[in-house]
């Protein structure tokens, strides 16, 4: 081993022959564990939450696959319609060009050049995090055999009735020229104004006033509405307004929907373009007014004057009229939120459009997809963790409404209908299967749809697509290797667990349940893990413009100032937003960011996957699991080097010392509980339980509890303490490799030897069970407290400031026999390690001089103050630890007071908090005495 590790060395040389010798392919042994990722976007480059998700689903794979399960990570990418279409369409506007100028069909060519050319680049990104994922059956949402999936599903959904063409108010993006996904759209609040327009009744001196934000909308009006236990309103329902500027008659109509105590009590409805306002003229049979063309501009059902403006160019002429004809009451500031497409940056305008729909709320579609998806998770065949986001499911699903599926884009899976000359829909997998199952015969030529389905329509079949379905054979992709077989690969369905955002419960988890159910008849998996969202480290949403993104790349390889500066300011485009960005940026990294490696960050997203909703990352604990792999590597070198050539004897019999049978019991234990947090998704406490082990136990206390033996005269407890310091570095390199691969790949391959182990790596030995290490409670009780004995003289030591180096007086006080003799046994080796004197017991009513106390149970550790310690420090010092100790002893007894806690948790967790009272009081008491004493 070198002296010093260096991540980027090992990481590259790990990752290349890991794939190259197919380690991450299904073994076909065991039984099958199948993990899906949900496919990154194709113009996607790594991000803080993609580096985060990976990181546990890798956990999870290598766990698994180590445990003997047949894993696969079945991974791939999504051909992200819009963002793919705009990225193309950018290049030739560079060129003076649109996709109108090429055609649909060498437009679409060009997208798929542009995909073989830079499509790749997230999926690269993620072989530097290490993930063991088979990329020999990697997809694309495009690829045929899914293309294939996707006509199947649209054509038997729509020969069931289960897909519809409808004209409905969809969220329309007049830039893109498409409709988009409510996930599509950020709503963000701005600055704007709440304008109160009267409106005069019709053939009367009477008025009321409205309010808005939106004032060019009312062209559309049909409407205004009041509560019907409104009393300002109640003589004036079922009369007519005559709306301004328009001159058209509008109802006044009662609706429960309005809030009395909003601005005036009256809301003007515009159905055709506002959410709220459709479904109150759904309710009252409105017929509604669209007033907007597609890009936006007001069309031929407004008044002439206003034709052909831009919905805020008339937005300016409205007002102006209003005020000229004495109708603008007040206009006041009014923070507003604004929905806009997260694509186009144009603000969204709800828009009456022809789309394609897939059932979910009629009695059709409740009973074929909806309450199938519904009943999947209430019967328990799919659990939410944490278990909370069970009612986020639940609730979506019993409210929901009809899928829009249509994108009015180029670039993504045709919508396999075609319209005859007469209107008619022929819907089929091609043109002729289309006019094979038609009703009627065709009107003329058959013409297809120019509408594309939304990405969220492929991704919904992720769960079978990618394995084959609906094929009677291999799958093979473009370069004619098999990616999937069905009738075999069909054992990973159910796949074991997703690991999602909450953000996309709805549009993607809720949908792979309504399409796995109706298609296979089986659930898409059997749990989903909502890991939590990646904010920084004050626990802002990380933002470009907020200059507190992080590129797990940089973290991962370091990264100097300037380039940094320059890469963070490189897309913002308002000079205020550049300045403060660069501002933030020198200020928090001045340096830069220190290369830690892959291993310190998936250690750092490892510790921090609790169950919290959000998570805030701060570099300088991931420099801290930086510095537990240096660890690692030293404590792994140092064993190493105490090693003679070749391979180890067997041992004969039973490790010869306490401290071998300790670290083995203590081995024992966390592995037990690693294994628990696994299963649990505890992933920090897992982390946690590793960290502990190998830090403080292994690399601190082993290791230096080994040195007596190693350097002392008795040969078979040297021996045998070589072979355990051997035993447990493997096995701990095998619990920490799920987390950590490369350092633990590079250091077993040094250590496997030694043990004669021939695998070819780390992944392919087994997980390290609890019930194979040989626990001895005996031995760990004498070496704990051994090192409480040497932990207190220790403490003594450093807090007094005596030197390290200097050999000082031990005094024993109280205990009892048991300590007398674990005294009396470890006396050489408290004098070796501590640097003290043999130690004294001191006689019972004897005086004692003034001396600094440690207290373990009822035995107490003096180091005398003559001539070392201060006695006013010595006092602050004691009264500092009973302050301490009397903290500790307050957080067992409000855990012990919750009544949940004590109800809930197993029982020799709520007896471990009650003795463990006990301790701290015993303790608390010794030092108390103490202090007394010192007068």
């Amino acid at each position: 081993m070198e002296k010093s590790f260096e991540p980027r060395p090992i990481e590259s040389k790990w990752y290349a022959r890991w794939e190259a010798a197919d380690v991450f392919r299904p073994s076909g042994h065991g039984e099958p564990y199948c993990i899906l990722l949900p496919p990154p976007n194709v113009t996607g480059t790594l991000h803080m939450g993609h580096a985060f998700q990976q990181t546990v689903m890798d956990m999870l794979i290598r766990y698994q696959r180590m445990r003997g399960l047949n894993t696969l990570w079945q991974v791939g990418t999504d051909h992200a319609g819009i963002a793919t279409q705009k990225i193309v369409e950018n290049q030739l506007a560079a060129q003076d060009k649109t996709r109108h100028d090429l055609g649909r069909e060498p437009f679409v060519e060009r997208v798929w050049q542009w995909k073989e050319e830079s499509g790749s680049t997230i999926t690269n990104q993620m072989r530097r995090l290490g993930v063991a994922a088979d990329w020999s059956r990697e997809r694309f949402t495009m690829d045929e055999g899914l293309s294939d999936a996707v006509r199947k599903v649209f054509v038997e959904w729509y020969r069931a009735g289960l897909i519809y063409r409808g004209n409905r108010l969809v969220n329309w993006d007049p830039v893109l020229g498409t409709a988009v996904s409510d996930l599509e759209v950020n709503n963000v609040e701005r600055d704007g104004h709440m304008w109160s327009i009267r409106y005069p009744v019709t053939d009367s001196g009477e008025s009321i006033v409205v309010a808005t934000t939106r004032p060019e909308t009312m062209l559309g009006d049909v409407a205004v509405a009041v509560h019907p236990d409104d009393e300002r309103y109640q003589h004036l329902i079922g009369k007519t307004l005559t709306l301004p500027l328009s001159g058209r008659p509008i109802p006044v109509i009662a609706d429960d929907y309005v809030d009395r105590e909003f601005g005036t009590g009256c809301v003007k409805i515009t159905p055709a373009h506002d959410f709220n306002d459709y479904a109150i003229g759904q309710r009252h049979k409105l017929a509604p007014i669209e007033i907007f063309t597609l890009d936006a501009k007001v069309n031929a059902n407004a008044p002439a004057k206003y034709q052909g403006m831009d919905r805020y160019e008339a937005r300016k002429a409205v007002l102006a009229d209003l005020e000229a004809a004495g109708l603008l009451v007040e206009t006041k500031p009014h923070k507003l939120q604004v929905p806009v497409s997260q694509r186009s940056d144009a603000v969204i305008e709800p828009m009456l459009t022809d789309q394609w729909f897939v059932d979910l709320t009629s009695d059709n579609g409740r009973k074929a997809i909806t309450e199938p998806a519904l009943d999947a998770v209430r019967a328990g065949d799919i659990k939410f963790v944490p278990e909370n986001w069970t009612t986020t499911y639940t609730q979506w699903l019993e409210n929901i409404q009809d899928w829009c599926i249509s994108r009015q884009l180029w670039w993504g899976h045709r919508i396999p209908a075609w319209y005859d000359q007469a209107g008619n829909i022929f819907v089929g997998e091609n043109e002729a299967d289309a006019r094979a199952h038609a009703s009627i015969a065709p009107v003329g030529a058959l013409k297809q749809d120019e509408d594309v389905l939304d990405t969220w329509f492929s991704s919904a079949l992720w769960p079978f697509s990618t394995l084959g379905w609906p094929a009677n054979g291999p799958v093979k992709n473009e370069r004619g290797d098999v990616v999937a077989d069905w009738q075999h690969d069909k054992i990973f369905l159910p796949s074991a667990v997703l690991v999602t955002g909450f953000d996309i419960i709805f549009f993607w988890v809720a949908r792979m349940v309504m399409a796995t159910k109706y298609f296979t008849g089986q659930v898409p998996f059997r749990e989903v893990y909502i890991n939590a969202i990646v904010r920084d480290a004050e626990g802002q949403k990380m933002s470009k413009s907020k200059g507190n993104t992080l590129d797990p790349l940089d973290l991962i390889d370091g990264i100097e100032l300037e380039p940094l500066v320059e890469k963070s300011t490189r897309s913002l485009l308002i000079p205020q937003v550049r300045e403060k960005v660069e501002k933030r940026i020198r200020k928090d990294y001045p340096g830069g960011i220190p290369a830690i490696g892959t291993d310190a960050l998936r250690f750092t997203f490892a510790a921090l996957a609790s169950y919290s909703r959000t998570i805030n990352f701060d570099i300088k604990r991931a420099e801290g699991y930086k510095a537990f792999c240096n660890k690692l590597w030293n404590a792994a070198r140092f064993v190493l080097m105490n090693l003679p050539e070749g391979q180890l004897p067997a041992p004969q019999g039973a490790p010869a010392t306490e401290a071998e049978r300790w670290i083995l019991t203590r081995l024992k234990q966390t592995l037990g509980e690693v294994e628990q947090h696994f299963a649990s998704y505890r992933f920090d406490l897992l982390a946690q339980a590793l960290y502990e082990f190998t830090w403080n136990e292994f690399c601190d206390w082993f290791l230096e509890l080994s040195k007596p033996a190693l350097n002392g005269h008795d040969a078979a407890a040297a021996a045998s303490t070589r072979h355990t310091l051997v035993v447990v570095l493997e096995t701990v390199l095998r619990a920490l490799h799920p987390i950590v691969p490369f350092i633990t790949e590079e250091i077993w391959q040094s250590v496997a030897p030694k043990l004669g182990i021939n695998a070819d790596g780390i992944l392919q030995r087994p997980w390290p069970k609890a019930g194979e290490v040989a626990a001895d409670n005996a031995a760990a009780a004498e070496i704990e407290w051994f090192k409480n004995v040497l932990s207190g003289i220790r403490r003594i030591r450093a807090e007094m400031n005596i030197a390290p180096g200097k050999t000082i007086p031990l005094l024993l006080a109280d205990g009892d026999a048991t300590d007398r003799a674990r005294a009396a046994k470890f006396a050489a080796q408290i004098s070796f390690l501590a640097r003290v004197d043999a130690p004294q017991w001191i006689a019972s009513g004897t005086d004692e001089p003034a001396a600094a106390a440690a207290v373990v149970g009822s035995l107490r550790v003096l180091i005398p103050l003559a001539g070392l310690i201060d006695l006013g420090a010595e006092k602050a010092r004691l009264a500092k630890e009973i302050g301490r100790i009397e903290g500790e002893i307050k957080k067992c007894e409000n855990k012990l007071g919750n009544a949940n806690f004590v109800a809930n948790a197993p029982a020799e967790v709520v007896a471990q908090e009650r003795q463990r009272i006990a301790d701290w009081g015993t303790q608390a008491s010794a030092l108390r005495e103490q202090l007394q004493k010192l007068g």
